[in-house]
């Protein structure tokens, strides 16, 4: 739960640093949340009411400093704007968001432990974001955790929770793990993911998938031209023995 003073001056989004400055220390950190928001421009682009953000610092009201955000490698948030007029946002910042908290954060493990299971979590749980996943394929036996792990927020403490693709109803998405093929090497990346349990399709596989009909269709249609033709060959022959075919 997000509290301030309603006396204190909050500074605003142009105000505040919008960027740390930290680097990324492996490719995943911003090739799969980035996936992940792409995938949701290509289903969800018919929306307005929510923002999906790699690498953004969130400005909330739950430490000692209004100027020392929380950085999730992705995250997301319902019932905001997705565009702020013609501008983009610098930063998430609460409180001129409505203070609505993300409902859900993403955190990759890194070989630099950045404090996913204790010091964001406990910030996660402060600031009300309902699914908190941690994604950890290269470390988790270092961590003494599982590869990946979804976690629900209830009466203000993280539960860990089962099942993948985890179907989240009040985001209305599930997430889950699954192969992408970047045309040289299959990889293991974080899809979304249907009720029932459907992944959703990038517009890589979308395009694939008409291109295979197209050629399934063309393909049909060649093998009907060619029955066609050998029947008319067939018809011919028989012409040629028996003379014309009786009315």
């Amino acid at each position: 739960m997000v509290l301030f003073d309603r006396e204190m001056r909050l500074p605003t989004s142009a105000e505040l640093p919008s960027s740390d400055d930290t680097p990324v220390d492996n490719e995943n950190q911003n090739f799969l949340p980035n996936l992940l928001l792409f995938l949701l421009k290509f289903h969800w682009r018919q929306r307005n009411d929510w923002f999906f953000a790699v690498d953004m610092g969130v400005y909330h009201t739950t430490g000692v400093s209004h100027l020392v955000p929380i950085v999730p490698d992705g995250f997301l948030s319902l019932g905001v704007e997705r565009f702020k007029g013609d501008t983009l946002r610098l930063s998430y910042v609460l409180w001129e968001e409505n203070n609505i908290p993300p409902i859900f954060a993403l955190e990759i493990v890194s070989q630099t432990y950045g404090g996913e299971y204790d010091k964001k979590i406990d910030i996660y749980a402060k600031l009300g974001v309902l699914y908190y996943v941690i994604y950890n394929p290269y470390y988790w036996r270092r961590d003494q955790h599982q590869p990946f792990e979804v976690y629900r927020l209830v009466n203000g403490e993280y539960e860990q929770q089962i099942g993948e693709p985890f179907w989240m109803p009040e985001v209305g998405l599930g997430i889950g793990r699954g192969r992408y093929n970047d045309g040289e090497t299959q990889l293991e990346v974080l899809y979304w993911f249907d009720e029932r349990g459907n992944r959703y399709l990038t517009a890589e596989d979308t395009a694939y998938r008409a291109q295979q009909r197209a050629e399934e269709s063309e393909q049909r249609a060649e093998e009907s031209e060619q029955r066609a033709e050998e029947i008319q060959q067939q018809l011919a022959r028989y012409r040629d023995r028996f003379g014309e075919l009786p009315q």
